[in-house]
């Protein structure tokens, strides 16, 4: 694709490198008839050398005098508008003459590039003036002696380890058991109890919070861990209650109260456990509380915040405040070194680092996110010298001095900031577009670093996979936290997500004013004053004072044209696309509420020949998107993504788009067909969420083998109307023609094809010797059976989710080897030996988190000592006519770590007489699971296919 080839965009310096690149392809190919634009644009690109030359002198310098500063900064928005005229000059010329293109095109392109010849060279002199101008500037103040000839040495950018823990608990075991005697006092056995936990930012209140729900949330019917921010969006957090506590949205949920209400009325019955995490002021308390009935129930809240008169407002009284309090030095020494030395390596510290190590956590002073901080920059130095601990310390101390903790703090993130190597800040800055502690996708920040030109591809790598490669660089910083797969008590979560401490995004959005690098706007104060600068990246946060829709208009008007991303978080309305043809990037997530018709138009979106990102997300199905009817013009699009809304069709057209690399239709409802063609687009990594076509199907699956690119390839066999009957005649040539495609699918990290509950024999797949794609993470055919677990699954080494179907289960133990599997879902056609499925500790399985089983009968599997040591679901499912054998699986107290357990009635039909029996069963579980150690959560279904969907 398109980015692959690209230069790196910098914080600094902008976009005047990746310039230099496209100045010398337009002048080797586009502009070799149009001699006069010819000269002139060589002319821009030989001062723009000499300008890039003069400022890769300054980006190694933190500091920089102001008059050189302020050069700096007219140079780089000066190159974001000679790009912006490139980009548009070069799709006014169009391409080249075609091998078969008819006279009329080819005389109708000329045409239009002479016609296109007057204003472009106007453009041209008017960017040579401003190009001169600032050479002149440059030597009349004589801003080459500002510049020193030498630099100090920079931190080097290899990293050595990639921590799994890179804040490992400590000094909490204390605060922790205060807050659970607070919740739990028997004096409040009877009523809704709210405790509160306050403190400074960066002390760990969002930890000790977790470590508390994670402890004590299996006590309760049901439980939620919502976040809420400076600037709440409370739609979207109370969408993220919905979802957390496995309820659909309503459908008729048109306003804010109607949610509210919603809620109210299915948490009135029930036990409930709710953490309300970084609350910060009273008002939207006073909207959020409304959610939280008061009931017989003992049910009970936390809430965080940095605010004391927050706390005690909240708070059911005196006694339900806890105050943080900062690490004392013991602990201070253990976070610091466990994080450079790895674990238990509290005592590891050389003795020539103990008095410079003293001098850095007195500057921390105690606070948990301070010592990780500074212990991650010491972390990623290759050499552990005396002299970079001791240049540590002193850009610690170079601050004037202060008794204020919190400057201390800013002090020391802003510092983690400088010491991040050049190539990684415009990319760690990118983050300042998302809101206070959203839930940020891998794909949707790679994606996004790739369009705008962040990445740099090389011959060997493309810059999506070194996109991936900083992403982990930034983890190991502990500059963003990586919440990595589970499947916890909480239900299924199968993508990993990052997130943003929120005085790390504090001193992100700082670093953006200063530099011009990207806009927030949450009101209509704050856009208008935006308009005094250009905006080259903007974030619209939810508009909480915005009368109308349409007020969004006037935030992303005409007088932001030159923008080229946009980011909408909560508005329900288009902005005027139309005006911004230099957009890059497109991210719409919307929240579903809207006082207009319920149809997300996106037909303009064919004018915008410069986009390469588009996604549209949200979490409420009440729109539908209507994309434009032709998309050819759209040649540099790398990304199309419909996310949780249904789109009324594809643009016939999509395959003849030759960057697009990413294709994802993850609506609700009817999906769209696998578009004719597609697997002519080489570049495709993504292709996701279509269903197959009835015709020919075989052919198109062995089309597919063209796309050796791929990544993820998911893909749907089912009935488009619901019933759940097979789409496609699932024959051996059928399953042949994936069999031969899946073996030149090499580079694959996820593969589902969705057919359940009607199966189909998958050996054709078993003669593999090794699985042909070999760093596979996810394969879900749940409804592919084969005779046995082929042995090829055991070589997937980086195998998290596995989902498919058995006809005997003698090797089932090639699962338990898997290192990595974290998600099982086995089904069980034939018959389970007379012994049953034992699983002992033996049997493997020690990461996994999540089984789910289907057999005939739940008396076939048994657990004993050390089985499954990590397992927090267990999910049984079998058929209702076999309700009257089953019986309690043997050895539940074995899973020590067990949160959640299920039963499920498989659909079989209408059996009548099942309905007592099954209810009969789930009684006996039910007193069961009650006599379970850890008291893990229990939850019954008649039917598979409802569960399915609604979780």
């Amino acid at each position: 694709m398109a980015a692959t080839t690209s230069i790196a965009v910098s914080v600094s310096m902008g976009v005047l490198k990746p310039i230099l690149g496209k100045l010398t392809a337009l002048l080797v190919d586009k502009c070799k008839k149009l001699k006069g634009v010819r000269k002139q644009l060589s002319f821009l690109q030989e001062e723009l050398s000499t300008m890039y030359a003069f400022l890769e002198r300054l980006e190694p310098m933190d500091e920089l005098d102001p008059l050189v500063n302020n050069w700096r900064s007219h140079v780089r928005e000066m190159a974001y508008d000679i790009e912006d005229f490139i980009d548009d000059f070069t799709c006014q010329l169009g391409s080249e003459d075609g091998p078969n293109e008819g006279f009329l095109k080819k005389t109708s392109r000329r045409l239009k590039a002479l016609r296109a010849r007057h204003p472009i060279a106007s453009q041209i002199s008017e960017l040579r003036a401003r190009v001169l101008e600032a050479n002149e500037r440059r030597r009349r103040y004589q801003l080459d002696d500002f510049v020193p000839t030498s630099t100090s040495t920079s931190v080097d950018p290899r990293i050595s380890a990639l921590y799994n823990e890179a804040s490992s608990l400590v000094g909490i075991e204390n605060p922790k058991e205060e807050i659970i005697s607070m919740l739990m006092n028997e004096r409040w056995e009877e009523k809704r109890r709210v405790v509160s936990i306050v403190g400074l930012g960066g002390l760990g209140k969002t930890t000790l919070a977790r470590k508390v729900y994670d402890e004590v949330g299996g006590q309760f019917n049901c439980k939620a861990f919502v976040s809420v921010s400076q600037t709440p969006d409370i739609t979207r957090l109370l969408h993220g209650l919905l979802s957390q506590l496995g309820l659909p949205p309503p459908s008729c949920a048109r306003e804010l109260t109607d949610l509210i209400d919603y809620l109210r009325e299915y948490l009135l019955t029930k036990r409930y456990f709710i953490v309300v995490d970084d609350l910060w002021d009273v008002p939207a308390w006073n909207i959020i509380r409304c959610v939280f009935p008061e009931n017989s129930k003992p049910s009970r809240v936390i809430v965080t915040t940095r605010q004391r008169d927050v706390a005690v407002s909240c708070s059911s009284d005196d006694q339900g405040v806890h105050s943080m309090r900062p690490l004392n030095d013991q602990d201070s020494r253990k976070l610091f070194n466990n994080r450079i030395f790895g674990p238990n390596s509290e005592d590891a510290c050389p003795p020539q680092f103990t008095d410079v190590s003293c001098e850095i956590l007195k500057k921390c002073r105690g606070l948990p996110l301070a010592i990780i901080t500074v212990a991650s920059i010491l972390a990623c130095q290759p050499k552990r010298l005396k002299e970079e601990w001791e240049h540590i310390k002193d850009c610690l101390a170079a601050q004037e001095p202060t008794n204020t903790t919190l400057n201390d703090m800013m002090h020391i993130l802003d510092l983690s900031y400088k010491f991040l190597p050049r190539r990684l800040q415009a990319c760690f800055l990118y983050l300042g577009a998302y809101p206070e502690d959203f839930d940020i996708q891998k794909d949707d920040l790679v994606g996004k670093w790739v369009a705008e030109g962040f990445v740099s591809g090389s011959i060997n790598r493309d810059a999506w996979h070194v996109a991936e490669g900083y992403l982990n660089e930034l983890v190991n910083r502990s500059m963003i936290q990586h919440v990595p797969y589970s499947y916890g008590s909480d239900g299924p979560d199968e993508l990993p997500y990052y997130k943003l401490h929120d005085m790390m995004l504090e001193m992100i959005l700082k670093k953006c004013r200063e530099n011009n690098f990207a806009r927030l706007a949450h009101d209509q104060q704050e856009a208008m004053a935006d308009l005094q600068v250009k905006v080259r990246r903007l974030a619209v946060h939810h508009i909480s004072d915005a009368k109308d829709d349409t007020e969004v208009d006037v935030i992303i008007g005409r007088h932001l044209s030159q923008v080229r991303s946009l980011s909408v978080f909560g508005a329900n309305c288009v902005p005027p696309l139309s005006e911004l043809r230099f957009l890059r990037v497109l991210f719409l997530l919307t929240t579903g509420f809207s006082r207009h018709e319920n149809r997300l138009d996106l037909t303009c979106v064919s004018q915008l020949s410069l986009l390469r990102y588009l996604k549209v997300h949200s979490s409420h199905p009440s729109f539908e998107v209507v994309l434009p009817s032709r998309i050819r013009s759209m040649q540099r699009l790398e990304t199309l993504e419909i996310e949780g809304l249904p789109i009324l069709s594809l643009p016939p057209d999509i395959a003849e788009l030759p960057c697009l690399s990413h294709l994802k239709i993850g609506s609700t409802g009817t999906m769209p067909m696998l578009p004719d063609g597609i697997c002519k687009v080489k570049s495709l990594r993504t292709l996701s969420d279509f269903r197959l076509p009835a015709d020919s199907s075989h052919h198109i699956i062995e089309g597919l083998t063209e796309l050796t690119n791929l990544a993820e390839l998911s893909l749907d066999c089912r009935r488009p109307d619901g019933q759940f009957m097979p789409y496609i005649p699932m024959t051996a040539a059928w399953m042949a023609a994936w069999s031969s495609s899946l073996n030149k699918l090499s580079n694959l990290r996820m593969f589902g094809v969705e057919s359940y509950p009607f199966s189909c024999c998958a050996d054709a797949l078993s003669s593999w010797v090794s699985p042909p794609f070999p760093f596979l993470e996810q394969l879900h055919v749940a409804g592919w059976t084969f005779s046995i677990v082929p042995r090829w699954i055991g070589g997937l080494h980086n195998l998290r989710s596995l989902e498919f179907g058995v006809k005997e289960v003698s090797n089932f133990t090639i699962c338990g080897m898997l290192p990595n599997l974290i998600n099982l879902y086995l089904r069980i056609e034939g018959d389970v030996p007379a012994e049953g499925i034992v699983i002992s500790g033996s049997t493997g399985f020690k990461l996994l988190e999540r089984f789910l089983l289907q057999t005939r009968s739940t008396s076939e599997v048994a657990f004993e000592a050390g089985a499954m040591p990590n397992l927090r679901q267990l999910w049984l499912i079998f058929d209702k006519k076999e309700s009257d054998k089953a019986t309690v699986p043997v050895g539940l107290e074995h899973l020590g770590r067990l949160r959640r357990i299920g039963i499920i009635g498989a659909r079989v039909g209408a059996f009548t007489d099942t309905h007592d029996r099954f209810s009969a069963l789930i009684d006996m579980f039910r007193e069961a699971v009650k006599g379970l150690p850890n008291q893990p959560d229990f939850y019954s279904s008649r039917y598979y296919e409802t569960y399915r969907y609604q979780e």
